[in-house]
């Protein structure tokens, strides 16, 4: 089984960065020009105007921790399991931050047991202090092994969400192959 090492934020972001690449504006990708993989719709968003040519590593790499780590906290679940903070940063990347966030919520609510390690969390796709109590109580009861197990089962939704998006929409077949490669490990 391939179990990812801990690995820092730091880490995190420049292999997400790497993930991503420099620079794409492929016609069948719906996020238009990216550099580093954030969209200039994006990037305008967080403050940044000039050319995406002229996007550097630096700057990319502190729009990534303000915005889809520090913002929605997803920091804090890394303080808790580097390797459960890793995945969802990593899908919050890729998919959005809210559907990684959702899919931590959903999977905490059915490993509780009917409620009885912790209550069910309200799926609303934002990290606040009810669902770090619950990964916390999670990994408690279940320690390491549970904590392979929640990372397994982020993975698979992640990987189920990839199939759905590109049955729903011909254009995502150009991508899906290389994500799975890349982005979901379930050996």
């Amino acid at each position: 089984m391939c179990i990812p090492n801990s690995r820092t934020i730091s880490e995190i972001i420049l292999e997400a960065m790497e993930k991503e690449g420099f620079r794409s504006n492929h016609v069948d990708d719906l996020g238009g020009d990216t550099t580093y993989g954030i969209t200039e719709t994006a990037a305008r968003r967080l403050g940044y105007n000039g050319s995406m040519d002229n996007l550097t590593p630096d700057i990319a790499y502190s729009l990534y921790l303000n915005e889809y780590v520090q913002r929605v906290k997803f920091d804090e679940i890394h303080s808790v399991s580097a390797i459960i903070g890793e995945e969802v940063i990593d899908t919050g990347v890729n998919m959005g931050q809210s559907i990684a966030a959702k899919f931590l919520q959903r999977w905490l609510n059915v490993y509780n047991n009917k409620q009885a390690y912790y209550s069910d969390l309200i799926v609303d796709g934002h990290i606040g202090p009810a669902t770090i109590q619950a990964l916390k109580a999670f990994l408690s009861k279940r320690g390491h092994e549970g904590e392979i197990v929640l990372w397994k089962s982020l993975n698979a939704s992640q990987g189920a969400r990839y199939l759905d998006i590109s049955e729903a929409r011909e254009k995502n077949e150009t991508f899906v192959y290389g994500w799975m490669k890349n982005r979901v490990v379930l050996a």
